[in-house]
């Protein structure tokens, strides 16, 4: 079970993306703002953090800089779920440092293989981190 904050101010997609994850066995937030969200993602430190591109208060490719520039969020996978469809909206975010990019309208179970794939491929790396190095 992973633990992920979703921020979208759209009440309606955000019970989807909630519930959908949810049935496949994580734990979900669903915040309405981009500022709100990154003050929660600061303190709960999720293993996954979702963001639209257009919110309130703060966009989510302005949420996405400021995690990448924060000592203890850096690191920390982020799905842009969007509507924005360009390729060039896709390239900012992907600059901006986004892990994965899906844009609605989605199909409910890519974004399950989405997320699934970003949480093993973190896992991955931890676990190999773990290794013992051994010298030849």
């Amino acid at each position: 079970m992973a633990r992920i904050i979703y921020a979208e101010d759209d009440e309606l997609v955000g019970e989807i993306v909630r519930d959908t994850l949810m049935d496949a066995g994580h734990a979900v937030g669903v915040i309405g703002d981009g500022v709100t969200a990154l003050q929660v993602a600061k303190i709960k430190n999720p293993d996954l953090i979702i963001l639209d591109c257009s919110m309130p208060r703060m966009g989510g490719v302005e949420v996405l800089r400021r995690i990448r520039n924060h000592q203890e969020l850096f690191a920390t996978p982020v799905l842009m779920l969007t509507a924005r469809s360009s390729a060039v909206d896709e390239r900012i975010a992907f600059e901006a440092g986004a892990t994965e990019y899906l844009k609605k309208p989605f199909d409910p179970d890519e974004l399950v293989f989405i997320v699934e794939n970003i949480l093993d491929d973190v896992e991955k790396r931890k676990e190999s981190k773990k290794l013992p190095m051994r010298y030849i």
